[in-house]
């Protein structure tokens, strides 16, 4: 039976406009960092999607390497964009991103304008689109020039493959930089996408000022501190965690004062009639500077419970006030170093 969308897709949810542009992105968008790989059932994958989009999710996030292995997330997206959502193609925001190891040798990675745009027509080859709306530079390149690297992404734009440009883990500074370069070149710098979280609060010491005078929106990602925000790890780290695979998260980063400290926020959502997933992800949209919060998600229920965080974005001033003892930096921010640079 083929996919019809849900009539009242767009009654869910709240949108932002991000920065000072004409494009406005759902409060939380669907990132397929994880789970959308050739690991997982495509059919997962394909529910997952369908009841994003039913729900008022428009903005699909990706970047080339996501997977395992790397290129299938692209690959299984555009399989399930033919098959289901190629009708409503207009109605969606697809971003993707290049700048961390995709292929080797020197020209597979980082920020050179050989690289980034040979990985965008490999992205579009993999999906199946003539275009990508939001195309990244995934990381700053401290051995690229900042222009040549900026000189890519106007490419991209004026050539067509994308619509806006961004950029992700990038300092305050460079951001800054970079959008000037951007904007004299006459493709503004729509959006930055830092890691953000209650135990990561890194864009509060300059970032999100530096973007409002930009003009640029923000969508954050890890909002939930890569599962440590979902109460999954109160009580240990249960089999097939992120903590148990020790890939991209450490079981390290469990100590005792960490949980500590997330064993009061769970505390603070309760008293909100929240689960920690659902505050943790309100709480990262709190400032309206950010325009979104990225999400992943491995079932639907899982997607259910995390976008029914938008029921409730309000804080009082104690409510803030009791979070801000608890939500300090844990650690996690395994970005850094790009966005030291």
């Amino acid at each position: 039976m083929s996919y019809v969308a849900a009539d009242d897709r767009y009654e869910q949810i709240p949108y932002r406009r991000c920065g000072r542009s004409g494009l406005r992105l759902p409060a939380i968008s669907l990132g397929l960092w994880h789970n959308f790989g050739d690991d997982r059932p495509l059919d997962v994958q394909r529910a997952i999607l369908r009841r994003a989009f039913d729900l008022g999710v428009t903005h699909f996030d990706l970047a080339n390497n996501y997977g395992p292995p790397y290129g299938s997330a692209e690959t299984n997206f555009g399989r399930i964009l033919r098959a289901d959502l190629a009708p409503y193609r207009d109605e969606m925001i697809i971003s993707t991103k290049a700048g961390y190891d995709m292929w080797p040798g020197p020209y597979g990675e980082w920020g050179s304008r050989k690289y980034l745009l040979a990985s965008l027509d490999q992205s579009l080859r993999r999906m199946g689109v003539d275009y990508v709306d939001i195309f990244y530079s995934h990381r700053f390149d401290p051995e690229t020039p900042l222009e040549e690297t900026m000189g890519a992404l106007d490419r991209a734009v004026r050539s067509g493959k994308a619509l806006y440009a961004g950029i992700s883990s990038y300092s305050p500074e460079r951001t800054a930089e970079a959008a000037a370069i951007l904007r004299d070149m006459g493709t503004p710098l729509l959006i930055h996408q830092p890691s953000y979280s209650m135990l990561n609060r890194w864009i509060e010491g300059g970032l999100l000022d530096t973007l409002e005078a930009a003009g640029a929106g923000c969508i954050a990602f890890s909002p939930l501190a890569q599962g440590m925000l979902t109460g999954k790890y109160l009580d240990g780290i249960p089999a097939g965690s992120r903590a148990s695979k020790g890939t991209s998260f450490s079981a390290d980063l469990l100590t005792e004062e960490n949980l500590r400290h997330v064993r009061t926020l769970n505390e603070i959502a309760a008293g909100r009639g929240q689960s920690l997933a659902q505050m943790a992800l309100a709480w990262s949209l709190r400032d309206g500077r950010v325009t979104s919060a990225l999400i992943g998600a491995s079932s639907v229920a899982q997607l259910e419970e995390n976008l029914a965080a938008l029921d409730r974005l309000d804080f009082t001033a104690d409510e803030l006030a009791a979070i801000d003892r608890d939500a300090v930096e844990a650690g996690i921010n395994i970005w850094a170093a790009s966005s030291a640079g």
